[in-house]
């Protein structure tokens, strides 16, 4: 059986590949359709997904790939391939340099393996389980901040914001109070990803598919970080809400979470 360090090597190499393959493509004119009001999708993200599952076919056929711009694959395979061919479409299309590729390998229901390559600046973030977290091959740390005062917050908005009160506007203002900064990049792998490199020292949001977190759950575990759901409890790919911090504010995190008006029931 292939080892898993044959795969840790496959992921990283294909996560670069599609990730320049967007880099090549960002300057140009877009070709985009709408799969919500706000939700869209651009020839971009096709063209990644299409790359990577076809390497994936290719090297390990039989299994299993759950993606988010095409039905999921399932043929009982231990192995299940987790893609966001393109998380931050909307920054793409606009011309807005913040945006990555994320992949994870989940092993008969354990994700194993992750990786965030951030394209404009060539930073790839791999992470396996038990083996830590790096960043171009340097280990990565969480943050030590301790007063969330000092805190650098990151989060997002779900893209039913405008029809939905479980928007997550009331713990964007009473965190947004509390923290140093709340940041809004539009890209939750990315925001993980950061968050393992001691970037932003905590994060939430609401409403997020198992693409958009499953690498950078494992990023932030293997730096060192805790993440949870929304109200503490454990924190899985089919959780309605994330909660990720350094360790040292996730408990006043919980607790300003825990006294804000709720808009939703867990």
């Amino acid at each position: 059986m292939t080892v898993m360090n044959d795969y840790r090597q496959f992921l990283a190499t294909v996560t670069v590949e599609a990730g320049e393959v967007l880099r090549a493509k960002f300057s140009d004119r877009h070709e985009v359709r709408y799969k919500g009001e706000i939700n869209l999708v651009t020839e971009a993200d096709l063209l990644s997904e299409t790359l990577i599952t076809g390497r994936i076919s290719s090297s390990f056929p039989g299994h299993d790939i759950l993606t988010e711009e095409s039905p999921e694959t399932t043929n009982g395979s231990r192995f299940r391939w987790i893609i966001d061919p393109l998380d931050g479409t909307t920054n793409y299309s606009h011309g807005y340099p913040i945006f990555c590729i994320s992949i994870a390998l989940e092993v008969e229901g354990e994700i194993r393996l992750g990786a965030v390559y951030n394209p404009m600046l060539k930073e790839l973030f791999v992470a396996e389980k038990g083996e830590g977290a790096s960043l171009n091959g340097c280990r990565l740390s969480v943050s030590r901040t301790a007063d969330l005062g000092r805190g650098l917050l990151a989060t997002g908005f779900p893209y039913d914001l405008r029809e939905d009160r479980n928007n997550n506007m009331n713990y964007f203002q009473a965190l947004a109070m509390s923290a140093q900064a709340v940041r809004r990049s539009g890209s939750a792998a990315l925001d993980l990803a950061y968050l393992a490199a001691g970037r932003f020292d905590g994060f939430w949001e609401l409403k997020l598919m198992p693409w958009d977190t499953a690498a950078g759950w494992l990023l932030v575990t293997e730096a060192g970080g805790v993440v949870t759901d929304l109200c503490g409890g454990p924190y899985g790919l089919r959780s309605p809400h994330i909660l990720a911090g350094n360790g040292f504010i996730n408990k006043e995190l919980l607790r300003i979470i825990a006294h804000t008006d709720p808009l939703y029931t867990p």
